[in-house]
């Protein structure tokens, strides 16, 4: 039997979705949720999927990676219920975003993906994002799926250089 997650667990991470203008990973939230004790990440999971569902948030799968986002229907219902978060606990999560926001903007706005072609192949998707659009999109097709996640890995480690590389020798 799964125990309903506390209410407050819910507009905590609403709350930090909401003082976002870009989507952050699970993984994102739970460095702060669960390494500060807030909650454990079985029940991060929980209340991620409950706010999903009641449509509070969106959540795109890309890779091994789950990108949220608020919806409106979110920011809608945390004005309600923030003061229910205390004041301590609201600036403390302004600070964090604070401290961190520049860091998990730069792992948000690098975005990879693959997915199965015909004839076995598969395609690679690349990019990387700035104020919501595209700085650049690269689609690469390789022939197994083993090289596609090797390919998504290396452009989350080494997409700044192959930017650089592609803006020197194109312009």
């Amino acid at each position: 039997m799964t125990q309903e997650p506390l209410p407050i667990y819910k507009l905590i991470v609403l709350y930090m979705l909401d003082r976002l203008s870009y989507p952050v990973s699970t993984a994102q939230i739970s460095e702060f949720v669960v390494d500060r004790g807030y909650m454990n990440f079985l029940t991060l999971q929980q209340v991620i999927s409950e706010l999903s569902g009641a449509g509070l948030l969106d959540a795109q799968k890309a890779l091994n990676r789950t990108q949220l986002r608020i919806t409106q229907e979110g920011h809608d219902t945390l004005s309600y219920f923030e003061d229910s978060i205390s004041r301590g606990l609201r600036d403390e999560i302004c600070g964090y975003l604070e401290e961190n926001g520049l860091r998990m903007r730069s792992e948000a706005s690098i975005r990879s993906d693959y997915r199965k072609i015909a004839d076995g192949e598969f395609e690679a998707r690349l990019q990387a994002i700035d104020n919501g659009m595209p700085l650049v999109s690269i689609q690469l097709n390789v022939p197994t799926e083993e090289l596609a996640v090797r390919v998504c890995n290396n452009w989350q480690k080494h997409n700044e250089a192959i930017y650089q590389y592609l803006t020197t020798a194109l312009l």
